[in-house]
């Protein structure tokens, strides 16, 4: 029998858009996978898996006692193997690679929190400001040495009294009477690599109101950076503020243009968030190594602990969402790399900017689930260890701290939950996404569930769960747009959409990406199963959440109603499952999916 898929939409756009996994059926159109890596791209993985067991992991005493001048050292060694060069351009002494190629060398750089978080703010959000909005002076003065590692690049945008709302920042600057410095005075708050970068990419207010980017170097007459802040993890990393007290910057060092400032710190956060779920992949990756490894050799009433169904449940669901972490990971950066491919001008910076932005949707669902996934596998892993993880001698101790700051880290986990509808919101409302037509659509199927064909075949029940989560999502959103503007100011409806969209994007993506593998497929199988399981049954919940939220009492019990015809309970024997997702990872000692 042919495979029925229901569709929401009539007909899937030519072209690929952010966000729009809500709107097409699942497995409609093929992304970049991990099975898909080509040759080069695995061997970066190697490359930077190398560089971090021969020459960081060693240093971790040193780095964790911030020694800086060593994590500099380590920065021009990366330097010298290509890792730092991946996203700068070759004409100014980069590789100028792809987007999967430098997520790849992300999670590379993951196994060791304080190193990641220098790694990713020097590459990342320190560097690319330059790369994206810099002239061409700006760019051939300081992106070779950059890329090369030999000098450091830091971002700063909080402030003490502007974090979540960076717009706010009090940081002026003022021209001088001769017109060729601006005079800054203020101070910006956690600032990573701060205490020996040579290259600070500033935003202040332009005589008081024009929020701008400003180029700062180390050793600018009146620019210091103040004391190494004592943090609850990431120790090893530098974090300061920073200091301006009449600080002379060039004119020639603005970055993009006055007044302009928000266009370069939104979209440079957007990339930020690809690159955190990147590093939070690899966290993962490397917790459930030092899970399973811990769980084979820990014996209690006379057996391994890795024989316990409890403790066979918590790797089982690590491994899960590993697996779906990386499916939804890099079919973003695939999905980026295919839209810079159709650009006219595949070096024109701003193109590939537009490329970025396009998934911004999904950049904020990976950042949210990154980071919190991440903490839950750290956390059940910690719990593995029982007393012994409680305790420096094991670094489940150091990685359980570590991880706490990445749901605060480039944007907070609420702000994010925040952007994604209210990004749906508003491309639909300037039609660039079928919002209304599929909200339609859904309410034809309710009124004639004819018009529903559910799927069959190969992971039927997980392909019905990832269409019917869409229809949740859209049924809640029909609802919260009644609300118009004041929407806005309903922070836990627009959570509670957030969540529904999250769970649609996973399951989407475990799905497209196990029903597109071939040969032995029954450990994806079964990893697609047991997260998927899970994950329908949260959307669920938080749509139902969302409408008790919205919807008037004298109408709940109807839609609530309606609602739960859009959900299908379905029965999951998870301990057969996991059986046959644990002995594989007992096996490879870890993540059993290598690259």
């Amino acid at each position: 029998m042919a495979e029925q898929v229901p569709e929401l939409v009539q007909e899937i756009e030519s072209t690929p858009r952010g966000g729009d996994f809500l709107f097409n059926p699942v497995g409609s159109r093929p992304f970049m996978t991990p099975e898909r890596f080509s040759e080069e791209q695995r061997q970066f993985f190697a490359t930077g898996t190398g560089f971090l067991q021969s020459d960081v992991f060693p240093a971790i005493g040193r780095i964790e006692a911030k020694d800086n001048a060593l994590l500099r050292q380590l920065l021009g060694k990366a330097g010298e193997l290509g890792l730092t060069a991946v996203d700068v351009p070759e004409s100014f002494g980069g590789l100028g690679l792809d987007e999967t190629t430098s997520m790849l060398v992300a999670e590379s750089q993951s196994g060791y929190a304080s190193w990641a978080t220098t790694f990713g703010a020097h590459v990342g959000i320190g560097s690319l400001p330059i790369v994206f909005f810099g002239t061409p002076a700006q760019k051939a003065r300081y992106l070779p040495d950059l890329a090369s590692g030999k000098k450091v690049a830091a971002y700063a945008l909080s402030e003490a009294g502007s974090g979540s709302d960076a717009l706010s920042a009090k940081t002026v600057a003022r021209l001088s009477p001769d017109g060729k410095h601006y005079l800054v005075n203020g101070g910006k708050m956690w600032i990573t690599n701060g205490g020996f970068a040579d290259v600070y990419v500033v935003f202040l207010k332009v005589d008081g109101t024009k929020f701008t980017a400003l180029i700062v170097e180390r050793g600018t007459p009146g620019f210091t950076q103040g004391r190494e802040e004592h943090k609850l993890g990431i120790r090893g990393s530098s974090t300061t503020p920073l200091i301006f007290e009449d600080a002379l910057v060039p004119v020639e060092n603005v970055l993009g243009e006055v007044g302009k400032g928000h266009k370069i710190a939104f979209n440079i956060l957007n990339v930020g968030r690809l690159k955190l779920a990147a590093f939070a992949l690899g966290g993962m990756k490397w917790t459930l190594r030092a899970s399973a490894a811990y769980a084979a050799q820990r014996k209690q009433f006379g057996k391994n602990i890795a024989s316990f169904g409890l403790i066979r449940e918590k790797l089982a669901r690590a491994a899960a969402q590993t697996y779906a972490s990386e499916a939804m990971t890099y079919r973003a950066a695939g999905a980026i790399d295919d839209a810079i491919a159709q650009l006219p001008d595949r070096g024109d910076p701003q193109g590939v900017m537009a490329a970025i932005e396009e998934y911004a949707i999904e950049a904020s669902i990976m950042k949210v689930t990154g980071s919190e996934w991440m903490f839950q596998i750290i956390d059940e892993g910690l719990q593995i260890h029982g007393g012994n993880g409680f305790v420096e001698d094991y670094p489940i101790e150091r990685a359980y701290r570590d991880c706490r700051v990445n749901r605060i880290f480039e944007g907070t986990n609420e702000i994010n939950r925040l952007l994604i509808p209210g990004m749906i919101f508003k491309r639909a409302m300037k039609g660039e996404m079928p919002l209304l037509q599929a909200v339609q659509r859904v309410d034809e199927e309710l009124a004639d569930q004819a018009q529903f064909s559910p799927p069959v075949g190969r992971l039927a029940a997980e392909r019905r769960g990832a269409e019917m989560a869409k229809r949740q999502f859209l049924f809640a959103a029909k609802w919260a747009a009644t609300l118009g503007p004041s929407l806005e100011q309903r922070q836990e409806v627009l959570a509670a959409l957030a969540d529904v969209a999250i769970e649609a994007y996973a399951m989407d993506s475990v799905l497209g990406r196990t029903l597109a593998a071939s040969g032995d497929t029954v450990l994806r199988d079964a990893l697609c199963k047991l997260f998927c399981a899970e994950s329908r049954e949260r959307a669920f919940a938080r749509a139902r959440s969302a409408l008790c939220d919205l919807v008037p009492p004298g109408e709940i019990e109807a839609q609530l109603q309606q609602l739960a015809r859009l959900h299908k309970f379905t029965a999951v024997n998870t301990c057969e499952v996991r059986e046959e997702i644990v002995p594989a990872i007992l096996e490879a000692g870890g993540y059993p999916l290598a690259y």
